[in-house]
């Protein structure tokens, strides 16, 4: 189990003041105390854990986010930044002792300019409300995660979120202009902006990514991209899953960028099947989804090569789509994975990155350490960039599974490591792997990254108890050693 640290027995004895001051600063809508609604708030998409916090606030503007923050920070009370809690690391769950700052209702789209390729947002503002917007003029926001329905920029700008198409495209940090931030005492600082470039450090790329604890993105400057001629995906169907990832390694090694290239196991491909009735071959030891895009000729010429390359390692099946439908059908199963799985089992998806040269021997592991612990694994995840999301099912009524799951989880993240991988591609640290760090990271890098987050935050306010391993530091990190 994850350890969670002892709330501040002051602020909680202090509740009632701290109420009354943030009731001063929103309206009464904005501000959720009772325990019931409260509750709404205790986890996000990790929902092993569970903590109910202090109060929640729900600003509008920027300004009333910054006169929440400047009070917290004079109270010295912890705050946690939430979205849509999608979070599957933890990343959002709060401690008794803070306030949830959620950006729910601040879902503006406050300018789109298609000559200079950018639209900028309020951070409740979805994925998918992006490309709704500026669809009709045949452009779109590129990172799509399969919660993109649902999960808000602010938390993909927490998290450096990617998606399924992100692997011609890129991930949240290729795609975020600018921000606007609020620090803990309140200060709204703007970085970057509706240009590709900005002089001095590169603070954007430090707080993309930086999980909520270097201040509250409240909106962001984010590139639209214009649709290409077309999209085609082709499926194809392997006997195992040591063969569909060579094939992968394959095509990645040849040099060709598909838009998208997903994976999915025999278990997997089962379970979305089961769900979506999308035609996936069920006798399939594993299976792979790759898109290309471009002009019909670009696509055909594209789709040969990755068919002939697949060939080379033992393809069975090759299924190319041939309409809309097709495209949409074969997306849906793959788009619906998490919700399908947990219809079957409760399960803990993680989210480890290796070289793609690793894939066979990794997938092969994972088989192997899931099935010593005595349980199951479902893999879908994006292979071109060898960010993988190995499902491990398990009975969350079972102590043992549970215990069993988590270890078996965190063994396939040593094994990312090991192979010259990571832990994280696009979920983020937060509680999950947060206790894994040192797998990555020497003491002193860990140092260093603690230094830099104290600049921003010295008293280790905001999203305290995530990212940096508990043992060994004591909030607050001094900014100097």
């Amino acid at each position: 189990m994850i350890p969670f640290p002892a709330p501040d027995k002051d602020i909680l004895a202090r509740r009632a003041e701290i109420v009354a001051g943030l009731s001063r600063l929103v309206p009464p809508a904005a501000l959720i105390t009772s325990e019931n609604e409260r509750r709404a708030y205790d986890t996000d998409a990790l929902t092993a854990y569970r903590r109910l916090p202090l109060a929640v606030v729900l600003p509008r503007t920027t300004e009333e986010v910054a006169a929440v923050l400047s009070f917290l920070h004079q109270e010295k009370v912890p705050v946690v930044a939430r979205g849509s809690g999608t979070s599957l690391a933890g990343g959002a769950i709060p401690q008794e002792d803070a306030v949830v700052v959620g950006i729910g209702k601040m879902t503006k789209i406050l300018e789109v300019d298609f000559a200079n390729r950018f639209a900028r947002v309020q951070a409740g503002v979805t994925n998918l409300a992006i490309t709704d917007a500026v669809r009709h003029e045949d452009f779109f926001y590129a990172p799509d995660p399969s919660s993109q329905l649902a999960c808000t920029i602010g938390g993909n700008v927490a998290m450096n979120s990617g998606g399924a198409h992100c692997l011609k495209h890129g991930v949240t940090t290729n795609n975020l202009l600018g921000v606007r931030m609020v620090l803990i005492d309140g200060s709204i600082v703007d970085i970057g902006g509706p240009h590709l470039d900005a002089p001095g450090y590169d603070l954007l790329g430090l707080v993309c990514g930086s999980e909520g604890q270097l201040g509250i993105v409240t909106e962001a400057t984010v590139r639209i991209l214009r649709h290409a001629e077309g999209a085609r995906p082709v499926l194809l169907a392997f006997p195992d899953s040591v063969k569909a990832g060579a094939a992968v390694a394959g095509i990645i090694a040849a040099g060709m960028v598909p838009v998208a290239l997903e994976f999915m196991d025999q278990e997997a491909v089962a379970i979305c099947e089961a769900f979506s009735h999308a035609g996936y071959p069920l006798g399939a030891g594993a299976m792979l989804i790759v898109e290309v895009e471009g002009s019909e000729s670009e696509m055909e010429a594209q789709l040969a090569r990755i068919v002939a390359i697949a060939g080379e390692h033992g393809v069975e099946t090759v299924r190319e789509s041939k309409s809309a439908l097709e495209t949409a059908l074969i997306w849906k199963g793959r788009k619906s994975a998490f919700g399908a799985t947990g219809r079957v089992a409760d399960y803990i998806c993680m989210d480890g990155t290796i070289p793609t040269g690793q894939l066979p021997l990794v997938l092969r592991r994972i088989g192997e350490i899931v099935a010593s612990y005595g349980l199951r694994v479902a893999n879908v995840f994006h292979a071109g960039d060898g960010n993988l999301h190995p499902l491990v099912l398990y009975n969350a009524n079972d102590a043992q599974q549970s215990h069993d799951a988590e270890e078996a989880g965190n063994d396939i993240l040593r094994l990312c490591v090991e192979v010259g991988g990571c832990l994280t591609g696009e979920h983020g640290v937060g509680i999950e792997k947060r206790d894994l760090m040192g797998v990555q990271f020497s003491r002193v890098d860990l140092d260093q990254q603690m230094r830099v987050r104290a600049v921003f935050d010295p008293a280790w306010l905001l999203n305290p108890a995530k990212v940096f391993p508990l043992e060994g530091r004591t909030p607050p990190f001094p900014v100097a050693a």
